[in-house]
């Protein structure tokens, strides 16, 4: 029967064609708009990650107890060893340190003088290393407003705002006055390679970037840091997969009384991210079922549709001797095949478009003003398991659901109406 009916479908394409494109168009759209939704709800989960909470972060038990306050004092020691262990132990993570800290930055004239000065929040971070990836993940290239990138040691980019306030071009020097890790007063002279938009008031009001290794001479912290982010290769936050990490290195210094022993703890587990993620999830979950269900009633009414137009092909059928019943089961077997035939198409079609955009993404940055680190610049889809078989819904449940209840009027009308029908 089921190979009689493929043949049927097969020859006859009045029967198929349309409605496996029908089908495979409403499941591409569906496959597309979760993996979309879930990318775009992920972004600034995302950018909070890579600019400061990391997927997962290691840090000194004092310090994650006081990380509001950013004590240097509690920093984490003998840094490489460290990450030497955790990229052995996590290789499906990218290790990087980072310290962040608080200081004045004192712009002189050309009298050595202070001309201008302002407090500024600190970002160190791994620019200059071979393969560091850590200005591609801050987006920094492209939110540089005036001048270059950090290309070598001394150099440091301000916030736009902050090097107009003081009144200081690319090029110039400026002095970093603060303590260090030990408590003790420190300045040190930096040379401006340029300015960057973060996109957020307070930290373009005043804030300083510049190579960690600048900031371990400056604040007295060799082989140091604040903390130690790590990113999932995958590119995406992950707070299962993260958790699971956290308690399994948490679990090897559980019998560490020191203040000092390392602790790691996920986004999720810093701040108030954990009830963002949470909501981001629900979110997501609430936009993708809305256009699900819309798709579901389009492919609903196609099947309705596809059944009633065929009450004159029933009429012969039922002439011929077959029995209701077979013609309504034949009718709905038929409306299955092209269900799955559609879906498949359509999530394979999907799928493949959302590949394009997760790897190659949609860049927005010429309908934007400017580029700003917090701000994306490029869209993309996250593809996520959920995308393999999210397209059944509306491609065949309720495209059989549509032929079921158009086929229920084979068993409501008269052969003899049928008939009138197919003469008229």
């Amino acid at each position: 029967m089921i190979k009689f009916l493929i043949k049927g479908l097969i020859r006859d394409k009045s029967r198929s064609r349309l409605p496996v494109i029908v089908v495979a168009i409403g499941v591409m759209l569906t496959v597309f708009l979760h993996a979309y939704i879930t990318g775009f709800m992920g972004d600034t989960i995302e950018m909070n990650a890579r600019f400061s909470h990391g997927h997962v972060k290691v840090m000194t038990r004092a310090y994650a107890e006081n990380m509001n306050q950013l004590p240097l004092d509690l920093a984490l020691m003998d840094v490489e060893e460290l990450l030497n262990n955790l990229q052995q132990q996590y290789p499906e993570y990218a290790w990087t340190p980072r310290i962040q800290f608080g200081g004045l930055v004192d712009a002189p004239d050309e009298n050595g003088e202070t001309k201008a000065q302002g407090p500024a929040a600190g970002f160190a971070m791994d620019f200059l290393s071979e393969g560091s990836r850590e200005a591609d993940r801050l987006n920094i290239s492209k939110s540089i407003v005036r001048g270059r990138m950090v290309q070598e040691q001394g150099e440091a980019l301000l916030s736009d705002d902050f090097a107009s306030k003081l009144r200081v071009e690319p090029g110039d020097e400026v002095t970093l006055i603060g303590s260090t890790m030990n408590g003790s007063m420190t300045m040190y002279n930096f040379r401006v390679a340029g300015t960057v938009s973060f996109g957020t008031e307070v930290l373009d009001r005043g804030s300083i970037l510049v190579d960690i290794e600048d900031a371990r001479l400056a604040l007295d912290m060799y082989d140091a840091a604040a903390e130690v982010v790590g990113f999932l290769q995958t590119g995406f936050y992950d707070n299962e997969m993260a958790l699971n990490t956290a308690s399994s290195f948490n679990n090897k210094y559980t019998a560490a009384e020191d203040e000092f022993a390392p602790v790691m703890k996920t986004l999720s587990q810093q701040g108030s991210m954990g009830q963002y993620v949470e909501l981001s999830n629900v979110w997501a979950v609430y936009i993708t079922m809305v256009f699900v269900l819309a798709m579901a009633l389009v492919l609903w009414n196609a099947g309705l549709l596809g059944g009633l137009r065929r009450y004159g092909e029933f009429g012969v059928r039922l002439a011929m001797g077959e029995e209701k019943g077979h013609v309504y089961r034949t009718l709905i077997y038929e409306s299955v095949l092209i269900g799955i035939a559609g879906t498949i198409f359509g999530t394979a079609t999907g799928l493949f478009l959302a590949a394009l955009v997760q790897e190659y993404g949609i860049d927005i940055s010429g309908m934007m003003e400017g580029s700003s680190m917090m701000m994306p610049s490029i869209i993309r889809t996250r593809i996520t398991p959920v995308d393999y078989y999210i397209g059944f819904i509306p491609g065949l449940f309720s495209t059989v659901i549509g032929t079921m209840l158009a086929g229920i009027g084979i068993y409501k009308r008269k052969t003899s109406q049928l008939f009138k029908e197919l003469e008229a």
